[in-house]
């Protein structure tokens, strides 16, 4: 790699973040040879996290983490250093605050009495156990664009493995049999013990303070250029020797057109599609707006890129039908411990070591999750601050009379404190934010495996992919290390380091795990 070729990285998110650092750290590429060009006004694409005590706190999803997977991100953040330990690495502090805080929950499901489902069995059927089978050894390529129901009998989606599995990675009936396959076999570990949760590692604030803000200072300091207000609005691209080469990028850069000139050498990476696309947010008296992909134009570089070339993926296939990709979620924020006290009370877990608490009779299948307090470095004393969502948030709730998605924060808290049988005194002084998400999980939508580009597909020579919607075996979407390992495989592609990189972890071939994972199936 010529130390002189420059770098440009279309889109702000962890993948972007992560590849520059690669780029730096294993590529020895000048960091002032990169820039990274974002649309909106701060960097982390969906790992976002902002607010205040005073407007409300908002988060639109917290990532789940566990140090027995996650392999690329932990490889990434060993060489990160944290804001809050000097001396000490972003995974070296991770480590010892999930040492503290062990997570452990004691009220995984609740029922419509408000009572604490024991999970002493997964409910499986001799039935459920054999279509679980029967999935295991079919191949991608015979599962193909198939969904989850088209593998299972109706009474599975009602086992409390599937409310437990389904909410903890937001599955839905209807999504991916390939998808459900791979977090199955990636996440065999957790099988054993999906009702306490004792796999999930939680960072020490969210996710944007804690992964997003160490790596964006870390890139800084190496002198990374962050273009903000930047959206880019097309690629120039000639051909040669039958190899796609981008030559321009054309940006509004704070409402100005601009084109940046992409000389030999010069790399491109881009983000393509983005699964927290066309979010909007609401409030206390207002239901988030409903917006698609026409009102922020995130998927028209990837559906340009792809037209007459199938090497480049298939983008209809995630983002066709957000009826069946979209959810809500809801950040609350409160000044008085009563709910907290409540909650702690009822479910026997302090903050930050229960997980997610599910209503599994909740007609929105509506779960929340009180975290660690402070979860925001600026978040006052006697401020805590809780995050929820909800699958379902087409269908009319159980105590307010209407859909989740025309419902506003005050009414979401209502269905939520009926659900708890909580007095509504409880959230008096709350603020909740929800998030409407159109295409929270486009990337669990049934597809064929020609539908997702490699991260440097066939016949590019100088473009890569880094998102959550690129090919990569064995590893599955919609977590942190997705994207951390489509940027490290895109990079070291495209500057030929011949540094290994991670391999995703066998754990459903090790014989203890199958094991763990048989004695809990058939209990």
């Amino acid at each position: 790699m010529n130390t002189q070729s420059k770098a440009y990285l279309v889109g702000g998110g962890i993948g972007s973040l992560a590849a520059a650092a690669f780029m730096i750290r294993d590529g020895n590429l000048p960091g002032g040879n990169i820039s990274i060009l974002e649309a909106a006004l701060v960097m982390g694409g969906s790992l976002d996290g902002a607010g205040d005590a005073a407007a409300g706190y908002s988060m639109r999803g917290g990532r789940m983490l566990t140090t027995d997977n996650y392999e690329c991100t932990w490889d990434l953040y060993k060489s990160i250093p944290s804001l809050n330990h000097p001396g000490k690495s972003v995974f070296d502090e991770t480590v010892e605050f999930n040492e503290k805080h062990k997570s452990n929950s004691m009220a995984r499901l609740v029922d419509r009495r408000r009572a604490k489902v024991p999970v002493t069995s997964m409910g499986f059927s001799m039935q459920d156990r054999m279509e679980l089978l029967k999935l295991s050894k079919v191949d991608e390529d015979t599962l193909a664009a198939t969904s989850i129901t088209d593998w299972f009998s109706p009474a599975f989606f009602e086992t409390e493995f599937w409310y437990m599995w389904s909410t903890t990675f937001a599955f839905q009936p209807w999504h991916s049999a390939v998808e459900f396959k791979r977090y199955m076999l990636r996440f065999l570990l957790e099988f054993s013990r999906i009702e306490t949760l004792a796999g999930v590692k939680r960072t020490i604030y969210n996710q944007y303070d804690s992964l997003v803000l160490p790596l964006q200072t870390w890139l800084e300091a190496q002198g990374v250029h962050f273009v903000m207000d930047c959206k880019v609005t097309g690629l120039d691209h000639k051909t040669a020797d039958g190899e796609l080469i981008v030559t321009g990028i054309h940006c509004l850069r704070q409402g100005k057109s601009e084109m940046v000139a992409v000389n030999d050498g010069d790399l491109v990476f881009l983000q393509n599609g983005s699964m927290t696309d066309a979010s909007s947010l609401g409030s206390m008296t207002n239901a988030p707006a409903k917006l698609t992909k026409a009102d922020s134009g995130g998927w028209t570089l990837w559906e340009k890129l792809a037209e007459g070339r199938p090497q480049f993926g298939n983008p209809a296939a995630f983002n066709s039908s957000i009826a069946q990709s979209w959810w809500e979620s809801f950040t609350v924020t409160l000044k008085n411990p009563s709910f907290f006290d409540n909650m702690i009370q009822f479910s026997g877990n302090q903050p930050g070591t229960g997980g997610l608490v599910t209503f599994k009779d909740s007609n929105w299948l509506m779960s929340i999750v009180l975290a660690y307090q402070p979860h925001f470095p600026n978040q006052p004393a006697g401020v805590q601050v809780f995050w929820g969502y909800a699958l379902f948030p087409d269908r009319v709730g159980n105590f307010v009379p209407k859909p989740m998605a025309e419902c506003n924060g005050a009414e979401i808290l209502r269905e939520l404190c009926g659900h708890l049988r909580f007095d509504l005194e409880t959230v008096a002084s709350a603020n909740c934010i929800p998030c409407r998400m159109p295409y929270i999980t486009s990337m669990f939508m049934p597809r064929v495996r020609s539908d997702r580009p490699l991260p440097v597909p066939p016949g590019s020579r100088n473009l890569a992919f880094i998102s959550q919607f690129v090919e990569i075996p064995d590893d599955v979407v919609f977590t942190v290390e997705y994207s951390v390992r489509a940027a490290q495989t895109a990079v070291y592609k495209l500057l030929g380091i011949h540094r290994e990189i991670p391999p995703v972890t066998p754990h459903a071939k090790s014989l203890h795990t199958q094991f763990e994972a048989l004695i809990k199936a058939f209990r």
